[in-house]
């Protein structure tokens, strides 16, 4: 047997409500939010699957449950990847999946991150506050329905917008290499962005 066989067959008979995930790299699962801390406890105290590599999430935009938190495990035993997944709980405005710190001290800014990018909330977190954005942002950027290009939105702090008179712009999105099509050439495919706020053909607004 496989040593991706019988990690399945492991899982499987400790966990029944766990499932087999389509991948094209590595060996990957659907969880129940429920068990999701007990299936990563049992992946690493018994599995071998010792390094947390990443915490991350998706955003399905038109499916319920809307938000699934994904999770990377690597096993400096056996050389290889897992990959965790367990739709979030809470509604399509505020997900919320429980918090590993207590697994892997190192989650605390993963976590931290996923809230700050994707919105998901880490129940149990120690300390649950946005890491890259400030405190007050009101946004979620990595979100399917935020603008490529970005929103305007007031500076933190009113110290610097008094002296600047400015606040955050939305971006331009010419030049920008993560909106063209594959096989365009970069001059004809950008600006692509519906949302552009201006372009080097669009005047740039005051």
């Amino acid at each position: 047997m496989t040593a991706a066989a019988e990690l399945t067959t492991a899982l499987g008979a400790q966990f029944p409500g766990v499932s087999a995930r389509p991948s094209l790299d590595h060996l990957a699962f659907d969880v129940p939010l429920a068990d999701l801390v007990a299936v990563l406890r049992h992946l690493r105290d018994s599995q071998g699957y010792d390094f947390l590599v990443d915490i991350t999430a998706v955003d399905w935009k038109d499916r319920a449950p809307r938000f699934t938190v994904v999770y990377h495990l690597f096993s400096t035993t056996h050389h290889n990847y897992v990959r965790i997944a367990a739709d979030c709980a809470g509604d399509s405005e505020n997900p919320e999946a429980p918090s590993i710190v207590e697994l892997w001290p190192g989650a605390n800014w993963h976590e931290r991150e996923c809230f700050d990018m994707m919105g998901v909330k880490f129940t149990g977190h120690p300390d649950l506050r946005r890491i890259l954005m400030w405190d007050e942002y009101p946004y979620f950027p990595l979100r399917k329905d935020f603008p490529l290009a970005g929103l305007p939105t007031e500076l933190n702090d009113a110290e610097i917008s008094d002296e600047t008179k400015t606040g955050v712009i939305s971006a331009p999105m010419a030049g920008g290499p993560f909106v063209a099509t594959p096989g365009e050439p970069m001059s004809d495919a950008e600006p692509r962005a519906k949302d552009e706020a201006w372009s080097e053909q669009k005047e740039k607004p005051e």
